[in-house]
């Protein structure tokens, strides 16, 4: 009888090895390339980004970490190099104060969405269309604007409209949640409520809103989401860097993966179903 040769032990190894490679999946093989620390808001558009983003890197054989910070703090880390970037950065009124206080530690990689918007908003059936008309229709609204957390852009330019229009309502120190859940609220009663409001968020999807005309113009005009990261990680991580530099969407892609979180579901899962449902976009955005 003839005997089989049987493969040496190198050559058993090697064809282990190279089924290894051609099965796993790509989830088995992330975190080779080291850990990438991302900040973010906890608002419902930095959700959504921040969470994209992390699949896509962790695609990329990358190790994420995310950290939710107030506005202020998200900027600092990146400044300080205590994290590496992060993909929400409102220019460029918003976030403006906060740039100009590490402009010269952090790098701008530009817009990685175009059409934005800040302002106070009421719904559609509010029968004022402008801040100036706040005053004399005070007691409708509560005396009050319903704002976000303490510290972010959009509630630092909302009390210098406080102060330049002269208005008699007070800002309401609270959330995301906590302003769509009184929005939410008073539209169910048919109440005038008056909120911090921003483009693209996925109350405009669920209600009818409208922003308040602001003659004054300090909420500025169209707004861009930048994408920020520490000076030196083009050197120390080049192929996360070009995926950052090259992430580019639309107010549109941003409501859509919005409206899935307001659904239901955990917001990385549903960014992982994002990416798979738009792998011709995000392709793009890969080196």
């Amino acid at each position: 009888m003839t005997s089989m040769t049987r493969p040496g032990i190198p050559v058993i190894a090697s064809l282990i090895l190279a089924a290894t490679l051609v099965f796993a999946p790509l989830s088995a093989l992330a975190g080779d390339k080291g850990r990438i620390n991302i900040p973010y808001v906890e608002w419902a558009s930095e959700v959504a980004s921040t969470n994209v983003i992390r699949v896509v890197l962790e695609e990329a054989g990358y190790n994420v970490r995310l950290t939710s910070v107030s506005a202020a703090a998200m900027w600092q880390s990146v400044g300080t190099g205590d994290q590496d970037a992060f993909v929400a950065a409102w220019l460029p009124t918003t976030h403006e104060h906060y740039l100009d206080r590490v402009r010269d530690r952090v790098e701008d990689l530009g817009p990685n969405l175009v059409g934005t918007r800040i302002g106070l908003m009421v719904p559609t059936y509010v029968e004022i269309d402008s801040i100036e008309d706040l005053n004399a229709n005070a007691r409708r609204f509560d005396r009050r604007i319903v704002g976000i957390e303490p510290g972010a852009g959009l509630m630092s330019l909302t009390e210098r409209v406080i102060d330049e229009y002269g208005l008699r309502l007070r800002l309401i120190e609270g959330s995301d949640a906590t302003m769509t859940g009184v929005l939410a609220s008073a539209i169910r009663n048919n109440d005038w409520v008056v909120v911090t409001g921003w483009t693209p968020h996925w109350k405009e999807s669920r209600w009818e809103l409208k922003y308040l005309e602001d003659p004054k113009g300090i909420y500025g005009g169209e707004e861009y989401i930048h994408t920020i990261v520490r000076a030196g990680l083009k050197d120390d991580m080049p192929e996360a860097y070009a995926i950052l530099n090259n992430f580019n969407w639309t107010p549109a892609h941003m409501a859509e993966l919005m409206m899935m979180n307001e659904e239901g579901g955990d917001p990385y899962e549903n960014a992982k179903r994002w990416v798979e449902q738009n792998r011709d976009l995000v392709d793009t955005w890969l080196p």
